[in-house]
């Protein structure tokens, strides 16, 4: 099993969605953005390095939300979510097709991934 670190992020009652790489496991749904756990890291350093990464911006973790384990025959995670929020603005894209700001009522209407999906009634 694969630690792997989400972030979901809120600004102004409304939460960061970020499209998977048509190219990946999963390619087109909707996700809270984050990615795999390094070894020599912990849950945080992983989540601040993973988003920077991906967004190229700098969050404040919050809190934790909760973890949830996802298997099928591709992959065997562990997703560890977290609340931040984004202390910054400009985000630029490189491993995601598309990203949206939505209310949680609208997160619903996304095909999400399926750990994130279960963890909406959680937010």
């Amino acid at each position: 099993m694969i630690d792997v670190v989400a972030a979901v992020i809120k600004k102004k009652n409304q939460y960061l969605i970020a499209q998977r790489n048509r190219h990946k496991h999963f390619a087109y749904y909707w996700e809270f953005p984050g990615g795999k756990v390094d070894n020599d890291e912990n849950f945080e350093n992983a989540l601040k390095r993973e988003i920077n990464e991906e967004l190229s911006i700098e969050i404040n973790i919050r809190s934790k939300i909760t973890s949830e384990k996802y298997k099928d025959k591709k992959i065997d995670i562990k997703v560890h979510y977290f609340l931040c929020d984004t202390l910054d603005e400009n985000i630029i894209l490189s491993e995601h097709e598309d990203m949206k700001w939505v209310y949680k009522e609208s997160l619903f209407d996304f095909k999400l991934a399926p750990g994130d999906a279960k963890i909406i009634n959680l937010l």
